[in-house]
């Protein structure tokens, strides 16, 4: 029997870079960001005067796509996530800088360069949460599979 929750988690521990899609005031707009995850989660950090950013601002509402790299069109999966996104404050925010850490050493501030800490005392920290999560995996044929959240 497919595990489709196992699978897609799987594919988003795999999975380092996101690509964040947005609507605004000068339409639709996408964004590749790295990400660390909490199950379903996900956190990333961006500049707050990004266009993304200014788009999530104007409207939570957004959509995640994830897929390692294939060679053949055989192998494409991927997870695709439709949600929420919003901004990290206090313990929140403490606690997806230490989960980034964790899987981006480069992040860790107890180790980082001083212009990766610059440039992390700039950015703000968010969490998406998704509403709907569908995986695509094309070794099972074609078509999108829907995954249960809860």
């Amino acid at each position: 029997m497919v595990d489709l929750r196992k699978d897609a988690l799987a594919v988003i521990a795999e999975c380092r870079i996101m690509t964040l899609a947005t609507g605004g005031a000068h339409g639709p707009w996408a964004a590749a960001v790295f990400y660390a995850s909490d199950g379903f989660d996900l956190v990333f950090v961006s500049s707050p005067e990004s266009r993304h950013v200014g788009d999530l601002a104007l409207d939570p509402r957004c959509a995640v796509a994830l897929h390692p790299e294939p060679s053949d069109w055989r192998d494409i999966r991927g997870v695709q996530m439709a949600g929420t996104a919003a901004p990290l404050h206090g313990a929140e925010r403490a606690a997806a800088m230490a989960r980034y850490a964790r899987r981006f050493p480069f992040a860790d501030p107890r180790q980082a360069p001083e212009a990766i800490r610059a440039a992390l005392d700039r950015v703000g920290w968010y969490r998406f949460h998704p509403e709907s999560a569908h995986l695509v995996d094309n070794r099972r044929g074609f078509g999108r599979r829907a995954v249960p959240l809860g």
